[in-house]
């Protein structure tokens, strides 16, 4: 493994890639602002965005978390010029974070063919600028965030209790580790209360768990699908469990909410399920809306688990994709990082663990994942609203102030 190497940024954090991202910031500019990152032609011009036009504190947090992310060096925002979204106190945001950034408004600059040149011509500009320095880095300055997608009946015995001994691993040398979500956790919140560094944490997840619960029951569905009983599962305890699996056995240090970033190493749960009374509709459309939710937490990688099968990958942060099941794993090699099915046939989950964690500190040295390489930057971002965390929920931070 290379010894690591990450891009300096004024707060301190350091990426493992330097993006440049492309952002809209409305619906009405998406399609101007997917044509620049077309144009471009870089595997490293990355397009984000927010669809809505109406001003949202979660979405606007979410972005500003996103375009000053550690992987990102630079940022082009993309405006209609009639949305709600407050373009210039993001554009401020992102100067003040010492990364070059540029604004055009396509009801100023002339329409679709000429934002769109603007904008190549504007994305050359800033890779030139994002000129910051490589220097060295260390394990414990990583950021790794886990989800599963397309879980099946081998989920729970193979991919996801592999990535918990590779988060073990990566805790043992303080780094920070994420796992989420409390809508597929129900059941577990006991245990996971039990492994908090503090009462007053635990307190904090059990709440958090039933949040979800509540909010489940009242939209009249689960985090079960259809597509989870065709690959074998039977019951949600039987899914949360194999999802619980994920966290490996270290203390949990923290409870986060989207946007926030962990304060130190060790194990985070991310509540993703909106505060207050059901509002915008299901908690996560799709996986990738909990990804960019990690990212925006700042993980550099993700580790994710599938049974089923799933091509996607992310932009701004590399996507690991650990496969549970060997069928699946033979017909979808091409999209598939780590053979976890083979634990199956008698190679033991340590030796699986020991073999993301490698590819998770190889991957932060530079070398891609296959969803990297096949350009796979899927990106989601809806409208949501949280709460602030309260000192509970970080009691560590809490106690080093």
């Amino acid at each position: 493994m290379s010894d690591l190497q990450g891009y300096l940024r004024s707060d301190g954090r350091k990426g493992i890639r330097n993006v440049i991202a492309v952002a809209y910031l409305v619906e009405c500019a998406h399609h101007v602002a997917r044509k620049i990152v077309t144009a471009s032609d870089d595997l490293d011009v990355h397009l984000i965005g927010f669809p809505g036009c109406y001003p949202n504190e979660y979405s606007f947090r979410m972005m500003k978390a996103l375009c000053t992310h550690p992987n990102v060096g630079g940022v082009l925002l993309v405006s209609l010029g009639c949305e709600s979204f407050d373009r210039d106190g993001l554009l401020e945001a992102v100067r003040e974070s010492g990364r070059p950034a540029e604004l055009l408004v396509i009801q100023e600059a002339g329409g679709t063919r000429s934002t769109i040149q603007k904008g190549t011509d504007a994305v050359a500009l800033l890779k030139q600028e994002s000129t910051a320095k490589t220097v060295p880095m260390r394990i414990d300055e990583l950021v790794v965030g886990t989800i599963c997608g397309g879980s099946d009946g081998t989920s729970g015995i193979t991919a996801n209790p592999a990535v918990g001994k590779c988060f073990d691993r990566l805790i043992e040398n303080d780094a920070s580790c994420l796992f989420e979500e409390t809508g597929e956790l129900i059941g577990c919140e006991t245990i996971m209360s039990e492994r908090a560094i503090t009462p007053e944490l635990g307190a904090e997840i059990r709440s958090a768990v039933e949040k979800a619960e509540r909010y489940y029951r009242i939209m009249g569905f689960g985090s079960f699908a259809p597509g989870n009983a065709d690959g074998g599962l039977t019951t949600l305890e039987e899914k949360s469990m194999g999802a619980y699996s994920k966290s490996g056995s270290s203390p949990i240090s923290g409870l986060l909410k989207p946007g926030d970033v962990p304060p130190g190493g060790g194990l985070y749960l991310l509540d993703v399920v909106p505060d207050g009374e059901p509002r915008f509709g299901f908690p996560n459309i799709s996986d990738n809306a909990e990804i960019v939710e990690l990212i925006a937490c700042g993980c550099h990688i993700i580790l994710f688990t599938t049974g089923r099968g799933s091509v996607v990958g992310s932009a701004i942060s590399p996507v690991i994709k650990v496969c549970a099941n060997p069928d699946t794993y033979e017909r979808l090699s091409e999209d598939m990082d780590v053979n976890a099915g083979r634990i199956l046939s008698g190679t033991p989950l340590e030796e699986v663990g020991d073999e993301i964690y490698q590819l998770t500190l190889e991957c932060a040295a530079g070398q891609r994942t296959l969803s990297e390489e096949l350009g796979h930057q899927e990106f989601i971002l809806t409208y949501k609203s949280f709460e602030p965390i309260g000192p509970a929920c970080l009691p560590a931070a809490a106690m080093a102030r």
